[in-house]
């Protein structure tokens, strides 16, 4: 399912309004049973907690809104300092609002309420976000969880197309499709060595570039973001990869008309994705990105890319963030902090099977020398077939992490 604007802004009220009204009546309750639960003390404690409240709510719609409640690793901060921040300012309005003057002293007369009067209120809005607002904001958006690649260690691929050499183009004559058949096998093979299942992306027969199954979709945690490739043919490859997102779980996200962008233009490296600028993805593609990713806790940079079709024909990641690529094939290295040159330009494709085992193509054996002298253990996949057609090693999969 589609996550639009407006079911974020729903999903966000919803939680704000849930763990504001939990906050309240959990802070009420307390108060009528520490008063021997007299009845007439639910109005007063009530308005007491009121502007606290008000302010659990307003503050969580927005940490809803700029992505807070989509992991737990945002939204247990944004519970920690909304249960500070909204009952301290409550109280102080409260004090302002009855005549009384705010200085230092009664500041701190005030934070003190957080381990007395507020002490409930706030262990309610603690555990409350990450937890039943959480779980609200994620049933109203419509997204189901996924788990992580530690979990389930998956690599999504597609069978190489019937038509793979179907093309009057004379490098695609070459192509020996019985030969690319075995190494789309031996490829696969590489990753279920090292501890990944493979699953297989819908066949599509008719599509040349099919096989190249990591331009249709970037998958950043439980979301994943549906491509917009410049050539009309290739968005017909994407709905069998949308299929199979969402059959994993994955919140799912679209760059849409006039925007272009083509997964092989996106490497991600922790929370940041770099984007590169190429003839295959343009500007409003990035901006697209840059408001789809936001709200999940992600940066983009854009890189510019001039001299390759796709960001990553020229530069990688390491597993330890290091980068590492052909230096003659990328505009602006500088934005590649800890960069590696490869000795030969097919070692700039590098993919990443375990912390310390990275999967790299026959053809660059140099690079192969220097990343085991750099302590990795690497396996090697002969892709000459599709190295044929522009392709590399990540181009044929997508991992699930």
């Amino acid at each position: 399912m589609t996550v639009t604007w407006a079911r974020r802004v729903i999903a966000s009220l919803a939680s704000a309004v849930l763990v504001a009204l939990l906050a309240h009546v959990a802070a009420v309750t307390a108060f009528f049973l520490v008063n021997q639960m007299q009845p007439t003390i639910i109005g007063p404690a009530s308005s007491y907690f009121i502007l606290a409240s008000l302010f659990t709510f307003l503050l969580l719609f927005i940490a809803g809104m700029l992505g807070a409640l989509t992991s737990w690793k945002w939204a247990l901060p944004a519970g920690i300092v909304v249960g500070i921040v909204a009952p301290v300012v409550g109280v102080i309005l409260t004090t302002l609002q009855q005549g009384g003057s705010m200085s230092g002293e009664i500041f701190g007369l005030i934070v003190a309420t957080l381990t007395s009067t507020n002490a409930i209120y706030a262990l309610a809005v603690f555990i409350g976000v990450p937890t039943a607002g959480r779980a609200v904001y994620a049933a109203t958006v419509g997204y189901r969880e996924a788990p992580r690649a530690a979990e389930r260690r998956i690599a999504l691929v597609r069978l190489p197309a019937t038509a793979l050499t179907e093309s009057d183009d004379e490098t695609e004559a070459l192509i020996d499709s019985d030969l690319a058949d075995k190494q789309w096998d031996a490829y696969t093979a590489a990753f279920e060595d090292n501890g990944w299942t493979t699953r297989e992306v819908p066949f599509a027969s008719e599509l040349p570039d099919s096989v190249f199954v990591q331009d249709g979709v970037v998958l950043l945690d439980d979301l994943a973001i549906i491509t917009r490739p410049v050539d009309e043919t290739r968005r017909r490859e994407l709905d069998g990869i949308e299929e199979t997102v969402q059959d994993l779980g994955f919140t799912v996200e679209r760059v849409m008309d006039p925007g272009t962008f083509e997964g092989g233009d996106a490497l991600l490296v922790g929370d940041t994705l770099y984007v590169g600028r190429t003839e295959r993805t343009n500007a409003e593609g990035i901006r697209q990105l840059r408001s789809i990713a936001a709200p999940y806790g992600y940066s983009v940079v854009a890189a510019p890319m001039s001299k390759v079709h796709h960001l990553k024909a020229a530069i990688t990641a390491l597993p330890d963030g290091t980068f590492i690529g052909d230096p003659s094939s990328i505009d602006e290295i500088g934005l590649f902090p800890g960069f590696i040159a490869a000795p030969e330009p097919a070692g700039a494709a590098v993919v990443v099977l375990t912390d310390d085992t990275v999967l790299l193509a026959a053809s660059a054996p140099k690079t192969a020398d220097l990343l085991e002298d750099l302590g990795y253990t690497v396996v090697t996949a002969d892709i000459s077939e599709f190295e044929k057609l522009g392709g590399s090693v990540t181009c044929l999969s997508v991992r699930v992490r």
